[in-house]
C-alpha cells in the first residue's frame, strides 16, 4: 500500500475524484463512514460513500482505498456496485457529525463541529482522530475562535441532538454544484435534510430542487411554510416550477400560486395550461428575447448572463413588440456563432437566420426530438397560430420529459469492474 498522509480533514476530501489503478476515474467522494460507539476510542472509518455514472450512490471500504494523496483518492478498482444503504451502527461523517455542538471539557470551551481529522493507526485501520471546533461569533467578531483537538478531548460526539445546525454542511453544499448538492441533501437523515432546506436561502433551495427527484421536491416543499414555499418557487425556472406544481394537490397548487408575485405565477399557469409532454408543456417561457433595433453588443451582453444555460446562450430571439412572451411576430433567430463574427456595432436584424422553422405549442415530444436532430439545434422556438413567440424549448428540457420517471435517482449500469 502507498504512503498515506499522516492526517486527512474530511471536508476536504468531499468531492475529489477517485481512480482505479489504471488512472480511470470511477467516482466521486461524497462522505465518510464511521463506527461511533464511544467518546473515548477513536472510531473507526469503515469506507467512503462515493457516487460512480448514473449519480448511484456505493460504498468503498478503506481496505479498498491505496493511497490519499495530491487531492486524490486511488482504489484497488474491485468496486462493489450495490447502493449504499447506510446502517443503524453507521455515523455519515459529513451528513451527521458537522454542526454538532459539542463541548471540550478541560477548557470549558463549546462550540460546533465544522470538519472531522483522520488518520492511520498502526494497524493500518483508518480511525477519526481530531475534531475541528468552532465557538459562537463574540462581541465584534464575525466568525468565533476555532479549535482542533483529540478525539477524546471532545464531549458531545456521540449524542443525538434534535436540533443540530447546518452551518458548517451549508457552508459545504455551497461550494458544490446543485446537482451534487441535491444528491447529499437525498440522502441525509429526515431531521438532519429539514434542517439543512430551513437553512439554505431561497435561491439555493430552488436550484437544488430542481436536481431533486420528484418525490423529494414535494415532500421539501410540503415541509416548508406557504410563504416561503411560494418565494422558493419563484426562484424556479418557470418549466420547472409548472413541474412541480403539478405534482402537488389542485387546493395547495393553487394556494402557493396565489401567494406568488402575478408575473411569475401567469408565466407558471400558462405552462400548465399546455398537454404534458408537449412543446408548450416543456419549453422555458424566458428565452433571450430582443427587438429588431438591438445591435450584436446588445445580444452578446445578454448571452453572457451567466443564470442561463448553454443551450438558452446558444440563441437570440428577436421579435417585433411586446417582448415578452407572447410577443408580437418572431421576426427569427441570431445563433450565437454568427454574432460572434459581426460587429458589435452591427444591428441584430442583420444577423438573422429568418428560415429555421418553429414548433407549435401542441407537438409531442417526438416531433420535438425530431425537429432538434433534423437540424442540429440545442434549441428552438415555439410559436402561436399567429407567429408569436411563446417560449423556447432546450435540449435538456427535453431530456427531462424523455427520461424514464425517477431518473434521478434511478441507478444505472456502470462500466467500473466488480
Amino acid at each position: 500500500m502507498s504512503t498515506a498522509p499522516p492526517r486527512v480533514f474530511v471536508a476536504r476530501l468531499v468531492g475529489l475524484p477517485i481512480f482505479d489503478p489504471q488512472g480511470d476515474q470511477v467516482g466521486k467522494v461524497r462522505d465518510l463512514v464511521a463506527a461511533v460507539r464511544s467518546e473515548v476510542h477513536q472510531p473507526r472509518v469503515l469506507g467512503m460513500v462515493a457516487e460512480v455514472f448514473g449519480r448511484r450512490r456505493i460504498f468503498v471500504p478503506m481496505t479498498r482505498v491505496t493511497n490519499i494523496d495530491s487531492g486524490q483518492v486511488y482504489t484497488t478498482g474491485l468496486l462493489n456496485m450495490r447502493r449504499f444503504e447506510q446502517r443503524p451502527t453507521e455515523t455519515l461523517v459529513m451528513g451527521q457529525m458537522l454542526d454538532r455542538t459539542v463541548r471540550i471539557p478541560s477548557t470549558d470551551v463549546s462550540g460546533t463541529v465544522y470538519d472531522v481529522g483522520m488518520e492511520q493507526a498502526r494497524n493500518r485501520d483508518w480511525v477519526l482522530s481530531r475534531v475541528a471546533i468552532q465557538e459562537p461569533a463574540k462581541g465584534l467578531r464575525r466568525r468565533g475562535q476555532t479549535h482542533v483537538v483529540e478525539w477524546r478531548d471532545v464531549e458531545g460526539l456521540t449524542t443525538r441532538e434534535e436540533a443540530q445546525g447546518a452551518t458548517h454542511l451549508i457552508a459545504a453544499l455551497n461550494e458544490m454544484r446543485p446537482a451534487d448538492a441535491a444528491n447529499v441533501i437525498h440522502d441525509l437523515p429526515q431531521e438532519r435534510r429539514a434542517a439543512v432546506v430551513a437553512a439554505l436561502d431561497d435561491e439555493r433551495l430552488a436550484d437544488v430542487l430542481e436536481e431533486l427527484p420528484e418525490e423529494d421536491q414535494v415532500e421539501i416543499l410540503e415541509h416548508l411554510d406557504s410563504e416561503r414555499a411560494a418565494d422558493v418557487l419563484e426562484e424556479m425556472s418557470p418549466d420547472d416550477a409548472a413541474d412541480l406544481i403539478a405534482d402537488l394537490p389542485p387546493e395547495t397548487a393553487e394556494a402557493l400560486l396565489g401567494l406568488m408575485e402575478p408575473e411569475e405565477a401567469e408565466d407558471v399557469r400558462r405552462l400548465l395550461s399546455y398537454v404534458e409532454n408537449t412543446a408548450g408543456a416543456m419549453m422555458t417561457p424566458e428565452p433571450v428575447i430582443l427587438g429588431p433595433d438591438a445591435t450584436i453588443a446588445d445580444a452578446l451582453a445578454h448571452v453572457r448572463n451567466p443564470e442561463l444555460t448553454p443551450a438558452l446562450a446558444a440563441l437570440v430571439y428577436v421579435c417585433r413588440q411586446p417582448l415578452e412572451p407572447p410577443t408580437g411576430k418572431l421576426l427569427g433567430v441570431a445563433h450565437i456563432q454568427r454574432l460572434l463574427r459581426e460587429p458589435p456595432s452591427t444591428l441584430v436584424a442583420g444577423a438573422l437566420d429568418d428560415t429555421m422553422e418553429s414548433l407549435r405549442p401542441e407537438a409531442s415530444i417526438d416531433e420535438v426530438a425530431a425537429h432538434l436532430a433534423t437540424y442540429n439545434l440545442v434549441a428552438a422556438p415555439v410559436v402561436d397560430e399567429n407567429g408569436h413567440l411563446l417560449g423556447a424549448v432546450t435540449v435538456d428540457d427535453l431530456l427531462d420529459h424523455m427520461l424514464p420517471e425517477g431518473w434521478r435517482d434511478r441507478a444505472v449500469r456502470s462500466a467500473v469492474p466488480q
